[in-house]
C-alpha cells in the first residue's frame, strides 16, 4: 500500500468548507467538502469511503482535486453530463401543438412531429 493521502487545512479553509454544509449548493459539493474536512481531521480514505458508501478511489479523486484546484475542485467541470437535445423553441412548438390542436399525442407521435416539421432528429432511430 502507498503512502496515506492527507490534506491539511487552514482554519479559514476549514470554516469555509463547514459553511458549505448549509449553503445553497449541490449535494455533491457538500459531500466533497465534508470528505476534505474529515481527511484533514485525521480520517483515512477507507473510513471516509465507508462513511459515504463510496469507493476509496472516489475519495482519493476528491482529495486530489482539492490539492490541485482548491475550492474550484469541489464543483463539476463545465461540459459534464448529457446535453439538451431540444431547443427552447422546440419545446414551445410542442406546447403550442398540444394547446391548439384538437387531437392528443403520445410521446412517440410528438417525437415524429418534431422530426417531420422541425427536423429535430432523435438519437435512437429504433423507436
Amino acid at each position: 500500500m502507498g503512502a496515506r493521502l492527507r490534506v491539511f487545512l487552514t482554519q479559514q479553509q476549514d470554516k469555509t468548507l463547514l459553511k458549505l454544509r448549509t449553503a445553497d449548493v449541490p449535494q455533491k459539493v457538500k459531500d466533497r467538502a465534508e470528505v476534505i474536512r474529515l481527511n484533514a481531521h485525521g480520517w483515512y480514505v477507507e473510513k471516509i469511503a465507508a462513511h459515504f458508501h463510496w469507493t476509496p478511489q472516489t475519495v482519493r479523486e476528491v482529495l486530489h482535486k482539492w490539492s490541485h484546484k482548491g475550492m474550484e475542485g469541489l464543483w463539476e467541470s463545465p461540459g459534464r453530463g448529457a446535453k439538451p437535445k431540444w431547443k427552447e423553441s422546440d419545446i414551445e412548438f410542442v406546447k403550442e401543438c398540444l394547446k391548439n390542436e384538437p387531437r392528443t399525442y403520445n410521446s412517440l407521435q410528438l417525437v415524429q412531429k418534431l422530426e417531420k416539421e422541425r427536423s429535430v432528429k432523435r438519437k435512437d432511430s429504433g423507436l
